[in-house]
């Protein structure tokens, strides 16, 4: 089943089911009010909100209305907790290499992964607002996240994909300009992590049918700048670590709560010709190699970031990320 957020009912929002088409929805109305209520009871709610959405897919249902990206919030708003990791080689080798560094020596071992922003999630065509442009080095990810459910500590890799409850599109916005110095100081991201956002519909697993294996999606991830091409990704191949992986490493010394969001990092492939980048940095670090200077600008005011991904039968698996760059200005 597809699951959204309308911009209703406060800062959470209100839950529905979504059509398979993404173009009807239903209010979950005495199911669950938000998306976390949904997560937070998931063995009693999942399967209501099962039997909702196959009545969606079957035909007209009461009290539905038409649904498009514009009335949605992120699937989840506010998340308890966002872990990123950065699991695909060829992203982190190729923007270490064009500023002279090296992947940690135990990079096939095990997986890099951080705490980032969790709230708020940026809706699918809320504007990234930032109060300068100049120096910030303002750079999109594209990526695939997952949403666990309850984990308990110590899960295997094994054990892990059972606690998937849904999967979604996220852009992880970077302020290039600003990581570096942080980083150097030993603490980590502050600064350097604005903001994500998500795509307009979260899935089930058994929505995406052969697409999801357990532990990868398979599938064609398009990303746009200003309505020119950076990547036509494959988030299916070429990863080092999965996301069964990543579960049980974010495990390993605590529980995850029901609303977990996990990313395995900016999307790669070893085939750049072919599949182009996920990120304005990576892009820069092949130019840098390629030709001895970066080219390609990084995101300023009144730039525009569009991320979507297809199946196999070349249908949008979640809608689209289609955000502006704009100016903050204080409220």
């Amino acid at each position: 089943m597809k699951l959204a957020t309308l911009k209703e009912g406060g800062r959470d929002g209100t839950l529905v089911v979504v059509s398979p088409d993404m173009t009807r929805a239903v209010r979950a109305t005495g199911v669950a009010a938000t998306m976390q209520a949904a997560l937070d009871d998931w063995d009693r709610v999942g399967p209501i909100l099962h039997v909702l959405s196959d009545r969606l897919a079957a035909g007209p249902v009461e009290r539905e209305f038409p649904f498009n990206p514009t009335i949605a919030l992120a699937p989840l708003p506010r998340a308890y907790q966002f872990l990123d990791g950065s699991a695909y080689y060829h992203h982190m080798s190729v923007v270490r290499a064009a500023r002279g560094a090296k992947v940690p020596d135990d990079f096939f071992q095990v997986p890099l992964m951080y705490q980032g922003v969790s709230d708020p999630m940026l809706g699918p065509v809320a504007p990234l607002r930032l109060t300068e442009d100049d120096g910030l080095g303002i750079d999109l990810e594209a990526e695939v996240v997952i949403i666990t459910g309850d984990v308990p500590m110590g899960v295997s890799a094994e054990e892990a994909p059972r606690y998937v409850r849904l999967i979604t599109l996220l852009n992880d916005y970077s302020l290039r300009g600003v990581i570096p110095p942080e980083l150097a100081r030993g603490f980590g991201f502050l600064q350097g992590k604005c903001i994500s956002s998500m795509a307009p519909v979260a899935v089930t697993p058994d929505e995406l049918g052969a697409a999801w294996d357990g532990r990868l999606l398979s599938g064609r991830y398009l990303v746009e700048v200003n309505g020119k091409r950076l990547g036509e990704l494959e988030p299916g191949q070429d990863a080092t670590f999965n996301y069964a992986q990543l579960i049980a490493h974010a495990a390993r010394t605590r529980e995850l709560r029901a609303g977990t969001v996990i990313g395995a990092g900016a999307l790669a492939n070893a085939d750049h010709e072919r599949y182009g980048s996920g990120c304005i940095a990576e892009e820069r670090a092949h130019e840098q190699l390629k030709h001895g200077a970066a080219s390609m600008p990084y995101l300023r005011f009144g730039d525009r970031v569009r991320m979507e991904m297809f199946g196999s039968d070349g249908r949008s698996l979640f809608g689209a990320i289609d955000q502006k760059i704009e100016r903050y200005h204080r409220p």
